[in-house]
């Protein structure tokens, strides 16, 4: 890889390009590598730019992230900020770390004067925006330590632009946090491992062992020993391959553990006094093993899985991966490179093999990749092979793909044809069709940087616009504002088929999950109750209701779709006849 010394000027520009062309997007680069200010000021604009769109308007995303802000909910409710619960069940499946950060968003929120706080879902996304954007600087600060800055600045541009980091900004759960967490760790971690090899007489000083072994602390309140997995893994690789671990010693391991200990051991003794084994249990036990083991909750995918679904999640960079693999080969015995491949490789196999397999789970890895794209970039070591080169049409291959959804989204879901996305979708498509039409003209850099704007494009076209267009995709809104639009100051509600908990967040903590008899035994209860009854389950709810001698009338029907399974969802809306 590069040496972190280089000067940090501009790249010649490539031959046929323009003086506007020169004046462009590069220009950007040439302004922000000024200094290290301006380039993270840079990357904290584009990161807001590729984050924002949708992020206030998206309502609750089932499952994983209703469930997460709905135990951060409750926990703001009762007041007790040790114990996890999901209305009267334990959830021990993850340390307490994002429910505290996202208690303390709904705290400040409720402090500054946020109506209903509780039930907005912005705020508990707000530590996994801040996760997100600091993992972009954190890249930033961990690439200079292989490559120049104006290479640091390209490979977090391409952290920010990237599909993956984008969703998981937008939802209020660990993974963007533990993305920050990760890539501190690793940042420091190369530094003493860099350093020493680069400058013998260099010392790595304390502010780089107190960053890593804080970084170990929070990873591990945030989802357990996983965090150890990532950075183990490089130090054990690295340190085999070099027949020693003697660099490991910079990082002051003695007092570094002590301090980790003193962050993250204090609440995993109170939750174990608290709950005795039953924490081990749900976390290990309930979680972990059957993940590695086995396929939980229908997420099991062969090995391969991630290779195949890189291209995707990490677009735009993805499209010049092949094209800098070929060098990172040749370059793999140097130090920067055998560094990145071990933060990279080892893990990657380990997710590849493990049964249970969801996109984010290689997220803390993607930051390696992108420092290697740009430190090849940055040498001009991008493969000239022709058919690699053709894979460059995969800047206009995601447009084009995210443009047709749209319509198709609209069409089946709206009944209409979406008109407002279309000129960001158009707009996507025409940067993505330049990247690839002009590359061989333009260069890389300038190529990638009109794929970063295409991405841009498709997050206002897919996240600001479609999703937040179509109430159908998100039932429990229309569910919640049935309750919201009655005549009672506190209504209650039983969910007779439909068990998300986007519905427990919007529609109460006390709301009832139950089958068709059930929802009639609940309205019979008193006024003021309402039951959400699915297709499936209004037999047994009439029969059951008939049986009660129940008086009950349908306020609305509520048709829409099940993200979460991928199923229609049709749903009648009773309410006892004791009402209005």
């Amino acid at each position: 890889m590069a040496n972190p010394s280089l000067p940090n000027s501009a790249a010649p520009p490539a031959p046929g390009r323009s003086k506007w062309q020169t004046r462009g997007f590069a220009l950007l680069l040439d302004i922000a590598t000024v200094s290290h200010a301006r380039a993270a000021a840079l990357l904290v604009v584009l990161s807001l730019a590729m984050f924002l769109p949708g992020f206030f308007a998206l309502p609750p995303v089932d499952r994983d992230e209703a469930r997460f802000a709905q135990a951060s909910k409750q926990m703001v409710e009762a007041g007790d900020y040790v114990d996890i619960r999901f209305q009267d069940e334990v959830r021990y499946k993850k340390p307490v770390g994002i429910y505290w950060l996202q208690s303390a968003a709904v705290n400040v929120a409720e402090a500054v004067g946020v109506e209903e706080a509780t039930t907005r879902i912005w705020i508990y996304r707000l530590p996994s925006l801040f996760g997100a954007i600091g993992g972009v600087l954190l890249t930033y600060w961990a690439a200079l330590a292989f490559v120049s800055r104006r290479a640091a600045l390209l490979a977090a541009a391409m952290m920010a632009s990237c599909i993956l980091l984008g969703v998981e900004a937008r939802l209020a759960k660990t993974d963007a946090m533990l993305f920050l967490t990760t890539t501190a760790a690793f940042g420091a971690l190369a530094r003493a491992y860099l350093g020493p090899k680069r400058t013998p007489t260099e010392t790595v000083g304390w502010p780089i062992a107190f960053i890593f072994w804080t970084a170990l602390a929070a990873g591990t309140l945030l989802k357990g020993p996983l965090i150890f997995l990532f950075v183990g893994l490089t130090a054990l690789v690295v340190s085999v391959i070099d027949r020693s671990a003697r660099w490991l010693l910079a990082l002051r391991p003695l007092p570094g553990i002590v301090w980790l200990l003193l962050l993250a051991s204090p609440w995993f003794i109170l939750i174990m006094t608290k709950s005795g084994s039953a924490f081990i249990q749900g976390s290990i036990g309930a979680d972990a093993l059957p993940k590695i083991l086995g396929s939980q909750e229908g997420h099991g995918a062969p090995p391969g899985f991630y290779f195949l679904l890189f291209w995707a999640t990490f677009w735009p960079g993805a499209v010049i991966a092949g094209l800098a693999t070929p060098t990172v080969w040749r370059a793999r015995r140097e130090p920067g490179a055998k560094f990145l491949l071990a933060w990279l490789i080892p893990s990657w196999i380990v997710f590849e093999l493990v049964v249970t397999k969801l996109p984010h789970y290689v997220l803390p890895l993607y930051p390696a990749i992108a420092i290697l794209i740009a430190g090849v970039l940055e040498r001009g070591g991008l493969s000239r092979s022709r058919w690699l080169a053709h894979g460059t049409v995969g800047w206009v291959l995601m447009p084009l793909a995210v443009a047709i959804a749209s319509v198709a989204g609209f069409v089946v879901l709206a009944h209409e044809l979406g008109f407002l996305a279309w000129p960001f979708a158009a707009g996507a498509l025409v940067m993505g069709l330049f990247a690839w039409w002009l590359y061989d003209v333009d260069g890389a850099e300038y190529a990638m940087l009109r794929a970063i704007a295409a991405s841009l494009l498709v997050a206002v076209t897919l996240f600001g616009i479609v999703l937040t267009s179509l109430p159908g995709l998100f039932p429990s809104v229309t569910m919640a504002q049935a309750l919201h639009d009655s005549d009672c100051s506190e209504p209650e509600a039983a969910a007779a088929g439909f068990h998300e908990p986007s519905l427990v967040f919007l529609a109460g903590t006390k709301t009832l999950l139950t089958d068709g008899a059930g929802a009639a035994d609940f309205l019979r209860q008193g006024p003021c109750r309402f039951a959400f009854v699915e297709q499936r389950h209004e037999r047994s709810f009439v029969q059951r209701a008939e049986g009660l001698g129940l008086r009950y009338w349908q306020v609305t029907k509520i048709e829409g779709f099940n993200i979460s399974n991928g199923r229609r969802v049709s749903m009648s809306v009773f309410r006892s006849s004791e009402g209005p």
